[in-house]
């Protein structure tokens, strides 16, 4: 994973997940929600979160590949 992460932007926690009861995932960068992963993908991406439990840079690291390529540097700042 060297090669990842080389700014070590993940070591800040950028992302967060919130798991609803319909057993949605909400997936939050920097407390702004991003993404809503829903059924299969849900189910594939919470077993890969408990395999990895308690260690957060993986599981950031999950969270950024599923989110994709979402920031592209044009955002407004709030």
């Amino acid at each position: 994973m060297s090669g990842i992460d080389k700014r070590n932007r993940l070591n800040e926690e950028p992302f967060t997940y919130q798991i609803t009861k319909k057993g949605t995932i909400v997936i939050y960068y920097k407390g702004k929600q991003i993404k809503i992963v829903k059924e299969n993908e849900a189910e594939h991406l919470l077993a890969k979160i408990h395999k990895v439990e308690g260690q957060t840079k993986e599981i950031q690291l999950l969270l950024a590949k599923i989110t994709g390529n979402f920031k592209r540097g044009n955002e407004k700042s709030g």
